[in-house]
């Protein structure tokens, strides 16, 4: 699997939705490997995505076509800065429910010093993981440039996430929290995405 992740700062939301949802209607149908898109606006404006292929081919083709070309200059006048990105096929997915159907999707992005060990570690325990917090329907880490993420974490619901993020967690799990918390270089940044954006083939 191949992920671009792409950012920026909006000058205009709803522009940006609409735009998304043309690219769905007009582009998607042609969009040969393309296997959804998570992305949205945060409460300040920052627009983030995370853009899934099945391989690095197929996202090449689809950003030498020519609507794919046209549809980004359209849409990256709305960026008022211009574009971030990050491409990678070093990509985990973690589904235990139907990450399409979230109605909060919260992004983390930062740097590790062990991106090994972090991928180990988040693949322990993921049982009892599903378990403590059902609320979560998935995630989808990207990694890229030898230690820096982004990873998207799917919730059912926003309040249902910070009810779950309340919990007293038990000791095995705190001790995968803790590990993951040591081999972070710094703290990461968030992007709640109150009102994801979530696109699928159909």
């Amino acid at each position: 699997m191949f992920v671009q992740v792409i950012q920026g700062q909006v000058t205009d939301t709803e522009q940006a939705h609409a735009a998304m949802d043309r690219w769905m209607e007009e582009l998607a149908p042609e969009a040969s490997g393309w296997l959804g898109t998570t992305a949205g606006v945060t409460a300040d404006g920052r627009f983030i995505a995370l853009a899934r292929f099945d391989s690095a081919d197929a996202a090449r083709r689809n950003s030498d076509s020519p609507a794919q070309d046209k549809w980004w200059h359209e849409f990256s006048s709305l960026l008022s800065s211009g574009a971030t990105f990050h491409d990678t096929e070093d990509v985990v997915l973690d589904v235990q429910g139907n990450p399409d159907s979230a109605g909060f999707v919260q992004v983390m992005q930062g740097a590790g010093s062990n991106p090994e060990r972090a991928r180990e570690v988040m693949g322990q325990h993921r049982d009892e993981w599903a378990a403590f917090r059902p609320e979560i329907l998935g995630s989808e880490v990207a990694m890229y440039d030898q230690g820096n993420y982004t990873m998207a974490m799917y919730f059912s619901t926003e309040a249902e996430a910070r009810a779950g993020e309340q919990k007293e967690v038990p000791p095995e799990l705190q001790a995968d929290m803790d590990e993951m918390n040591a081999l972070a270089a710094g703290p990461p940044e968030f992007f709640d995405l109150k009102q994801p954006w979530l696109y699928s083939p159909s």
